[in-house]
């Protein structure tokens, strides 16, 4: 009897790991993130300082709380997880995110129909799953791991995605951080000026 259940237990709990093995679960790339953190900060944390410098109309304290309030906008939109399994693809955000603002979507690999490719503005190509209902919904191109996320979606829906890539080269995301930085240090230098002047 003891050997029975202690057999079952482990065939439990053999199920049990394979299940959670088949859950993959990608976030957006970290240098994608970090680059448009730095972004943000370089472009609006120095406007309050200049605020006070030029005596602008706009008090400085509330620009520091439209700059606190837009990080914390830009933080929540860059929380975006995709999740995938055995029965779909999820794309969700972090439970303090409301719904309202971002909200996710689940679509069961039974509903997927096909992959339709969009041009954009700048030139590049996003991706559309289509639902037996019609409905699009945009796969997620600037996650970490993409090429293993696009192999599982392949193997799920058996759809030909040999042709998807990302939609911007990590090559680009270095430029623009590598412009970042730079323009962190010019912003550095303004504000070590407007503190000087004002002592």
């Amino acid at each position: 009897m003891e050997r029975n259940q202690s057999a079952q237990v482990a065939v439990e709990g053999s199920l049990q790991t394979a299940e959670e093995s088949s859950v993959s679960s990608f976030k957006l790339s970290p240098l994608i993130r970090v680059t448009l953190l730095l972004l943000y900060v370089s472009l609006t944390v120095p406007l309050p300082f200049l605020a006070d410098m030029t005596a602008a109309s706009i008090p400085s304290s509330l620009l520091w709380v439209g700059v606190g309030f837009g990080g914390v906008l830009l933080y929540a939109a860059l929380s975006e997880q995709v999740v995938l399994d055995s029965d779909g693809i999820q794309v969700q955000y972090s439970r303090w995110v409301p719904r309202f603002f971002r909200r996710g979507w689940t679509l069961p690999w039974s509903e997927v129909t096909a992959l339709k490719a969009r041009s954009t503005g700048q030139g590049g190509l996003v991706y559309y799953f289509l639902s037996r209902t019609g409905q699009a919904y945009l796969l997620p191109m600037r996650i970490a791991g993409f090429n293993r996320m696009v192999k599982r979606v392949e193997a799920e829906t058996n759809l030909d995605m040999q042709d998807v890539r990302p939609l911007s080269q990590p090559w680009m995301y270095f430029m623009l951080l590598g412009c970042t930085v730079v323009l962190l240090a010019i912003d550095t230098w303004v504000v070590w000026i407007v503190c000087n002047r004002a002592v």
